[in-house]
């Protein structure tokens, strides 16, 4: 089991770090520069990931499987995190890149790892489209509004709440969300065609934007930034599961359930926050790094938790 749950780990974090350094080496050799980053990125915003986000959440059964406890039980957890990840970010002096720290400390790979994750150990992933249902839009809202607070363009004064606001309404992300949950909740059938386009974008979204976060990787300017990275790398993969694993196993979550709590508390940081990150004006330095570092040391975090829960029994 130890060795199976580590080749699964591996296999599943260890093709993103590649596709990172594969998007550096593309850069570094001229195929990339930072303007055709800047557009790629933009694309991968505005399109491809409102895409993935529908494609996962519209054709998930949500009214065969609710359980309102385990959602409500994410959500709760999911905001005590970024309570955390915020208390963490004040000591940091420079206030442009404490909402990179807001963002990349609390928001986990849920939308892409997760329904993978859980799939190859029980062969379906119901309960992690749950708690992609109840995280990714509290995921993105919190986002929108650390990020635009603490964007540098922004100016400060009392236009900057109704632009956050703006920001969010507007937000492709969010938009995608909404737009999945309530195809979902109505049950409106798909046709082929139009499955098989939202597929072939949603598929795009994650291979760019780990492209796209490789070719805009400063190791110069990222060596300034270990120290608060390795930081959020802790409360990411190490502190979160620590804390509310126990927490889950006393409210009686097993199993499938539980797999799909340990992908939400300490899975790697999404590479979607890098996107978000420049689109609202941050350099993504402190972003970047997390994704990478997560990314590396997830596969041994991830498997060091599978193996503790089926030690005990209970998945």
């Amino acid at each position: 089991m130890f060795l199976s749950n580590l080749m699964f780990s591996l296999n599943a974090t260890v093709p993103v770090f590649l596709m990172m350094v594969f998007g550096w080496f593309v850069h570094r050799f001229g195929l990339l520069d930072d303007h055709a980053t800047a557009q790629i990125n933009k694309f991968v915003f505005k399109l491809l990931l409102p895409a993935l986000l529908f494609m996962d959440l519209s054709t998930a059964d949500f009214k065969a499987v609710w359980d309102g406890r385990f959602v409500l039980f994410c959500v709760c957890v999911t905001l005590i995190s970024v309570g955390i990840a915020f208390l963490y970010s004040i000591p940091h002096r420079d206030g442009a890149e404490r909402g990179e720290i807001i963002q990349a400390s609390y928001r986990s790979s849920a939308a892409i790892l997760g329904i993978a994750f859980v799939n190859n150990i029980y062969g379906h992933a119901t309960m992690a489209a749950l708690m992609i249902a109840g995280t990714v839009p509290i995921y993105n809202i919190v986002a929108v509004i650390a990020l635009s607070l603490t964007s540098p363009d922004n100016k400060g004064g009392r236009g900057v709440y109704l632009n956050t606001l703006k920001g969010i309404v507007t937000n492709p992300i969010i938009l995608g969300i909404i737009a999945g949950l309530l195809w979902s909740i109505i049950g409106i059938p798909q046709p082929f065609i139009m499955s098989k386009s939202i597929s072939y974008l949603g598929s795009m979204a994650t291979p760019l934007s780990l492209i796209a976060l490789g070719a805009s990787f400063k190791f110069s300017e990222a060596r300034d930034k270990l120290g608060v990275t390795l930081g959020i790398a802790f409360l990411k993969l190490v502190f979160f599961a620590s804390v509310f694993l126990p927490v889950a196993v006393h409210f009686g979550f097993r199993g499938e359930k539980l797999i799909a709590i340990l992908v939400m508390l300490g899975s790697a940081t999404t590479g979607s926050c890098f996107v978000m990150a420049k689109n609202f004006g941050h350099k993504g330095v402190i972003t970047s790094f997390t994704v990478m570092i997560t990314t590396m040391l997830s596969s041994v975090t991830l498997t060091t938790w599978l193996f503790i829960l089926k030690s005990l029994k209970y998945i």
